[in-house]
């Protein structure tokens, strides 16, 4: 259900303290490709920086090839329990890009090393290691408390 008001609030919330979340892109031929991610919301947009888990050299990532090509994503974060009472998930759909002002990055970075301290000891720059946007255009979310 999309969500608005003090209910998208408390699932943006519930949303931005979640550990890991999943961003999905499409191909322009609309092959789907879901990855997990740390992440954080600032404003209204998540960022998610690429870091330095082995990954093949000298190749773009698919989730940066789709989004250059095709800028639709979502980011889902769920929680699962086998008492279904407390089963939910918060949906943020959006347009995805590449962060290449400086300032945002270095505003997003700094979040994001609050919330991951892992990042602290990685020397990430915008040069070096893209940073991904997605700015907030709906949320969806469902859980049986009502919320």
């Amino acid at each position: 259900m999309k969500l608005e008001g003090d209910a998208r609030g408390r699932a943006l919330a519930r949303f931005a303290a979640a550990r890991v979340g999943h961003l999905a892109t499409a191909s322009p031929s609309a092959i789907p490709h879901v990855v997990p991610l740390c992440f954080v919301v600032v404003g209204e947009a998540v960022y998610s920086v690429i870091d330095d888990k082995p990954k093949p050299r000298g190749r773009v990532l698919q989730r940066l090839r789709n989004i250059q090509r095709n800028p639709h994503a979502s980011v889902l974060v769920d929680r699962y329990d086998d008492d279904w009472s407390k089963l939910w998930f918060v949906l943020v759909q959006g347009e995805a890009g590449q962060v290449e002002d400086d300032a945002e990055y270095a505003a997003a970075l700094e979040a994001l090393r609050s919330k991951y301290p892992q990042y602290h000891s990685m020397p990430l720059a915008r040069a070096t290691h893209p940073m991904i946007r997605v700015r907030i255009a709906e949320v969806v979310g469902w859980n049986p408390g009502g919320d």
